[in-house]
């Protein structure tokens, strides 16, 4: 209905068009009424894109190729308007016709390419860059090249774009580092790149547009060489050899486009795949030329570099300085699209450095009442993060009549924010719980409520005050007596089942949770039928009561409700019989229950079963069972499926003190997709080892223990680009090297890697597979089989060398030039086998205390050390990397402005004899901070005489 009111030709009849496109074949109409042939043209494109009647009765092959060679005749017309009609057509209708038809038209656009009207000139470089292939490029290269330096700039940006389409399937591809399927993408990349001398000159041009497209042309063609892109950025930027004022007043020819695009591929160069050290020269450089732009006169401009430089790792609060200040003035610009990108880069940016951001806080006071509901909603989100703890009474007096004014998506940030504000000042956590429980109790869709209440979990188990956690129960009790929402019901009640028994009166929270069993529907009455039954098995005072309150769901007409108060019913009356509760006369009821939570002895095995918490999730568990069926030995197996046989299941996350915040690297992704530049991410859940369990010659090996994170052993922009997985087995390492071969002319064979080691010869290889052949832009797998011949895991290092078999092919068809072919070693980087490779970063034990308290102790290992970092946070990031351990339950997160000893649990399993290992470290920084961070760290591990244990403690070093 809509459509009908907007597009004349939503009724428009396929039959009907064609017939009318006949007309194309009358000269005398061609040439007396272009306006005529124009309105049917426009009518084909509609029907060409589904805007027709029927939206799938496209035009088909044939179909389009009759009405292609009728528009062909269009030609003899001089009418611009229909001109500028049939290059559309003709750039529109040529992926579905024939290409050996649509060649015929090129003599006419070549014709017109050639011509005195710079309008033709221009729209047949556009339509001929989508048209023609590798071989007709080179027969009109020098038109193109020419009208790259054209005077006229309308002709010179069409060659640029149109110079930039050719090669988009070439960068689409990956380039040199990807696989490339089109062998044409290749050959149309290599033509262009032979026109860097007219491109180069192109931008120098005057106008500004030609100097946005030339720039943008050459960093396409030099991007995957990071030298290439390095010369570009300092032959623009002027900084290779100029103070940063001398470069500001030398750019000032270059027109705010271009300035937008040195600062994007500036930022690229310094927070690469490399990031560059702060203290490194090319940095410093590279900090002053954004720096200098922030006095541009271009508003754009100076957002683009401030932004660059919030954005740029291994920044310090000095060096985001003039980026915050040239931001903070924008907050007062009378532009609200200013007002709202400034607020955007502040508000991310305080994630990481609060502090800093602080500064901002009187502007972003007057922000809250901004019209733009975005611009007020970032601006509260900000003050959240930077306020001080004295204000956030009155932070939140400010906001609470806003909240109920806006949309639940702006709301939502907000209560984010709330929850970073309340684990940086955690004593204020009664006044902010009862701020979001206000909310939660007024109008709002599923969404904003969720988020509360995962807000009000999470506050629950980070903050460790007791009252914390009994007064958020409550809150969520009163929440859940008028929830319209079954879901968030559910999840209430599995909290209070969870939680509630180990506060101090849980008799309190029995009221809510039986309301639910007779008010609610079913799957709400089940879930109120768990929490009871888990207060009854944990709270012996309680537990006759439950029981009472429990018979009367026997006969609930649901049958999952009638089923679990069936078997808590069971329980319960086996545990009151086994040991009935007595209550001590000297006793009062709080301590009763105190009692009974820590005495976890006397529960029956049933009872131990219902509380016993799944030993990891269930995504972990599918992606366990998955690993362990892709084993070749996995279905042959005699042995019984249980948790403990499970390979363990890792998320290899690379904890780097310069790494970004998530709303910076969210930018950062932003910054990388305007800049074409594809990086390839490694999902998670991928079974590393599929490519060993995929080799019939390493199924000898067995099953893969665990696999490590992917290690480089060349630079990204080398000839040959080679990475190493280790995977790690009871007796063997195999190492898995996938090598890429960036160089069009030639061909690998018989590709391996030669190992020779530097120390005492702990590790043999015993087998290897080589690649058979690489072809140009190809990724394959060559293999080394390591076996450990001394009884310990000592680490060793491994001079690595590549070797292969080169054979020379042509770059533009791949087809071999000569079969015979020469020798070749390349030398690689250093490969390092360390004691932290046999350990799994174990991130599935439940209850941390329990775990640590079934090792033995009497191998425990105590250690302390003096650590040289800066922070207990860094200190923490560079533990876990030492000992491949992984933190567990939240402890790697350090409250800000807390100087008090930090405690930190971590967990792995090692591959001898799939040993548990537990730490508990102790860190606190010196005083003064001038020796570093002291730590005291005990290891336990589960086997018997606590080898493993030992030799984790020597990793720290």
């Amino acid at each position: 209905r809509h459509a009908s009111k907007c597009s004349p030709y939503v009724h428009l009849e396929k039959s009907t068009v064609l017939q009318s496109a006949r007309i194309f074949h009358d000269p005398q109409i061609v040439r007396t009424d272009p306006r005529r042939c124009c309105t049917v043209i426009g009518q084909l494109l509609h029907l060409q894109n589904g805007m027709g009647a029927d939206p799938n009765n496209l035009l088909t092959g044939v179909e389009a190729t009759e009405v292609f060679f009728g528009v062909t005749k269009l030609f003899m017309s001089d009418d611009a308007s229909l001109r500028r009609m049939v290059y559309l057509f003709i750039k529109e209708v040529a992926e579905t016709c024939n290409p050996d038809d649509v060649i015929i038209v090129t003599s006419s656009l070549t014709k017109d390419m050639t011509c005195d009207v710079d309008l033709y000139r221009a729209n047949a470089l556009r339509v001929l860059s989508r048209i023609i292939d590798a071989s007709m490029l080179g027969a009109i290269e020098r038109y193109v090249k020419s009208a790259i330096v054209d005077a006229s700039p309308q002709v010179a940006s069409a060659a640029l774009v149109s110079a930039l389409h050719l090669i988009r399937d070439h960068n689409a591809k990956g380039g040199a580092t990807g696989a490339i399927t089109n062998p044409n993408a290749t050959a149309n990349f290599n033509i262009v790149k032979r026109w860097i001398s007219e491109i180069t000159t192109a931008s120098s041009s005057s106008d500004k547009m030609v100097q946005f497209h030339a720039l943008l042309l050459l960093y396409q063609i030099k991007k995957q060489d990071r030298l290439g892109v390095r010369k570009l950025v300092s032959s623009h930027s002027s900084q290779s050899s100029a103070t940063s004022r001398s470069s500001y007043q030398q750019s000032q020819g270059a027109s705010p486009l271009t300035k937008v695009l040195l600062v994007r591929y500036t930022l690229s160069l310094i927070s690469g795949n490399n990031i560059l050290p702060r203290d490194d020269d090319e940095w410093r450089s590279h900090y002053a030329y954004l720096e200098s732009l922030l006095r541009d006169k271009s508003e754009m401009v100076v957002f683009e570099a401030a932004k660059a430089i919030c954005l740029i790792p291994n920044t310090d609060s000095s060096d985001l300085q003039p980026a915050i200040h040239a931001l903070q003035l924008f907050l007062s610009s009378p532009k609200p699209t200013i007002r709202f990108a400034a607020i955007q880069v502040l508000s991310a940016l305080s994630d990481a450095h609060p502090r800093a951001v602080s500064k901002c806080n009187e502007d972003l006071e007057a922000l809250i009442g901004d019209p733009n509901r975005s611009v007020s909603t970032l601006a509260i989100s900000t003050l959240l993060k930077t306020g001080s703890e004295s204000s956030i009474e009155r932070y939140l007096k400010q906001i609470s009549g806003l909240l109920t004014d806006i949309p639940d998506e702006y709301k939502i940030p907000i209560i984010h924010s709330i929850r970073t504000l309340c684990t940086s000042y955690p004593h204020k956590h009664a006044t902010l719980i009862s701020f979001l429980a206000n909310f939660l109790r007024d109008e709002g869709g599923f969404e904003f409520k969720h988020c509360i209440v995962n807000t009000i979990e999470t506050l629950m188990h980070t903050i460790p005050d007791v009252s914390c956690k009994e007064t958020a129960l409550l809150h969520l009790c009163e929440f859940i007596e008028d929830c319209e929402f079954v879901q968030l019901s559910t999840h209430i009640l599995h909290l209070l089942g969870n939680l509630g028994p180990s506060t101090t009166q849980p008799s309190r929270y029995i009221r809510f949770l039986y309301n639910r069993v007779i008010l609610e529907v079913g799957c709400v009455r089940s879930a109120a039928v768990c929490a009871l039954g888990k207060f009854g098995l944990q709270c012996k005072p309680l537990r006759a009561s439950v029981l009472g309150l429990l018979k009367a769901s026997l006969c609930d007409e649901d049958d999952e409700t009638r089923d679990r108060a069936t078997l808590y019913v069971t329980v319960l009356q086996q545990a009151l019989e086994e040991d009935p509760y007595e209550p001590s006369a000297e006793s009062n009821e709080e301590e009763d229950y105190t009692a009974e939570m820590k005495n976890e002895e006397n529960q029956s095995e049933a009872a131990s079963i219902l509380l016993e918490p799944m030993p990891m999730s269930f995504d972990q568990l599918e992606r366990a069972l998955t690993m362990y069926a892709a084993a070749p030995s996995g279905e042959n197996d005699s042995e019984v499926l249980t948790f403990d046989v499970l390979p363990v299941v890792e998320d290899h996350h690379i904890m780097d003190p310069s790494a970004t915040t998530s709303a910076q690297h969210e930018m950062l992704n932003e910054f990388d997709a305007i800049n074409n530049t594809n990086k390839a991410k490694t999902p998670t859940n991928v079974n590393a080892a599929a490519n060993v369990y995929a080799q019939p010659e390493l199924a000898q090996f067995g099953r893969v223990f665990r696999s490590t994170p992917v290690i480089q052993l060349t630079e990204s922009e080398t000839e040959y680009v080679v990475t190493c997985i280790k995977h790690i087995l009871p007796e063997h390492i195999i190492l898995e090297f996938n090598i890429l071969n960036t160089l069009d002319d030639q061909l690998l064979q018989n590709v391996t890697v030669e190992l020779q080691s530097q120390g005492q010869g702990v590790y043999d290889p015993v087998a290897a597979i080589p690649c058979d052949r690489i072809a140009y832009g190809d990724t394959a797998q060559s293999f080394v089989v390591l076996q450990r011949v001394s009884e310990g895991y000592e680490d060793e290092s491994f001079d690595c060398e590549l070797k292969f078999t080169v054979i020379s092919v042509d770059p533009d068809t791949q087809e071999e030039i000569s079969a015979d072919g020469y020798e070749e070693e390349y030398p690689l980087e250093q490969l390092d086998i360390a004691t932290k490779d046999f350990m799994a970063a174990k991130t599935t034990v439940v209850d941390f205390r329990k775990s640590w308290e079934g090792l033995q102790s009497e191998n425990e290992v105590l250690n302390k050390f003096v650590l040289s970092y800066k922070s207990v946070s860094d200190a923490i990031q560079g533990l876990v990397s030492s000992l491949g351990m992984a933190p567990v339950d939240g402890t790697d997160v350090v409250a800000s402005g807390n100087n008090k000893p930090h405690m930190l649990h971590l967990a792995g399993q090692f591959v001898m004899g799939n040993a548990l290992v537990l730490a508990r470290a102790q860190m606190v920084l010196d005083a003064g901070g001038k020796k570093g961070v002291v730590l005291k760290i005990a290891i336990r591990s589960g086997d018997e005489d606590g080898t493993v244990a030992k030799l984790v403690a020597d990793c720290i070093r």
